[in-house]
This record gives C-alpha cells, structure tokens and sequence, in this order.
C-alpha cells in the first residue's frame, strides 16, 4: 500500500520536475527576445547617426529632408541707378502683398516698374515713353478687373516683342492653360514667380542695349 502510492507519487514527481527541465526553452525564447531587441537598437541607433551625418545637412530645416537643400537662386546684382531710365515693366497686380513685393525688388535692383489698372491705363504710358516698348507685362491672372484673358491677346497683337509673364495658385491648371492659349509666354505658380522675381526684373528692366548683351 505504501509502496504503490509512492511509486505513483515518485514517479509523478520525476515526471514534473523533468517537464519543469524542459521549460527553460522558453526562457530561451525570451533571452533571444532580448538579443532580438539589442540587435534591433544597435541597427536602429547607427542608421540615425550615419543618416544624418551623410546628409550634410545640419541645420534645422535639413531634419526633415536630409540630403536636401532647398534651391534658392541667388539675387542678381543691382543695376547702375539712373533717375530717366523710363520703366521698361508694367504689371497689372492688385494684391497689396505682391504689390509691395515687386516694389521691393525693383528698388533693390534699380528697376523700374509701373501698375497700371486696365489697357487705357497702360497704353497712355507707354506713349510717354517714346520710342521705347516695354520689355515685360505682369499679370496677376486672378485680377479680375484687370480682364487677363481679354487683355492678353489685345496686348500680344501691339505688343509683338513684350514679353508676357502671369502667375496664379499651383492648383489653378485650366486658368494656365487658358493663359496659354491667349499668348501669356509664361504662367508660373506663385511660389515660383517669388522666387524668381529678382532674375525677371533685372533681365527686363535693364536698358534695351544691356538686356540684348
């Protein structure tokens, strides 16, 4: 009677403790979770370091796109001041913002430019200037008083040797399109023309013997 419980009891034992023995590969699994995790912060740690160093970038704009600088041409010298040089430049902008944009760049490089409100405006002008024709009409193709799909074909058939420059919103592509359509040379985003701003003025405003050298 002892011996038979016991030999049940003993035997149930040794069968536990060796199921017990046998469990530490679980434990196994949890160290290699930890081997995974230290292997996961050593790949982790050098690829932030190493990308940042490779992007040469270390100011705080560079963070959040390494590698990419944003392009910025470089404001074109002024031109020679000359108090009768007539304005080459003509713009049909209303907004206050682009308004005092242009004014600014202008008197930064020594350029001239005009706005004027409708054709009459602009045609009354350019007979004060003479002989000489402008070099460069600015539309805001959102001015609506100006008429810019009206006025641009009635410029483009005086004007055969004016360049034409508008510029709209980036999500405004049937009005670039249609600028296109009625003789606008270039339609850029707003952004763009910002950035370009300096460039075209001091191309177009320079006198017509500089801007044909």
């Amino acid at each position: 009677m002892n011996v038979g419980p016991g030999n049940p009891s003993g035997g149930g034992g040794g069968r536990g403790r060796r199921r017990r023995g046998r469990r530490p590969s679980n434990r196994g699994g949890q160290h290699g979770g930890r081997d995974r995790q230290q292997v996961s912060g050593i790949y982790t740690a050098p690829m932030d370091h190493n990308y940042r160093g490779a992007s040469g970038d270390k100011g705080p704009r560079g963070r959040g796109r390494p590698g990419f600088a944003p392009y910025a041409p470089a404001d074109p010298e002024p031109l020679p001041p000359n108090e009768d040089a007539t304005s080459r430049i003509f713009a049909f902008v209303d907004d206050l913002f682009f308004q005092a944009k242009i004014q600014e760049t202008a008197r930064k490089l020594n350029v001239k430019v005009e706005f004027v409100k409708n054709e009459k405006d602009m045609l009354e002008r350019i007979k004060l200037n003479g002989e000489e024709k402008p070099s460069l009409v600015i539309f805001d193709m959102n001015n609506v008083n100006a008429k810019p799909l009206t006025l641009i074909p009635k410029l483009k058939s005086k004007l055969k040797k004016t360049s034409i420059i508008g510029f709209l919103s980036h999500v405004q592509g049937d009005l670039k399109q249609k600028a296109h359509e009625v003789g606008c040379d270039m339609v850029l985003p707003r952004s763009a023309f910002s950035q370009n701003l300096p460039q075209l003025l001091r191309r177009h405003g320079a006198p017509e013997d500089q801007a044909a050298g």
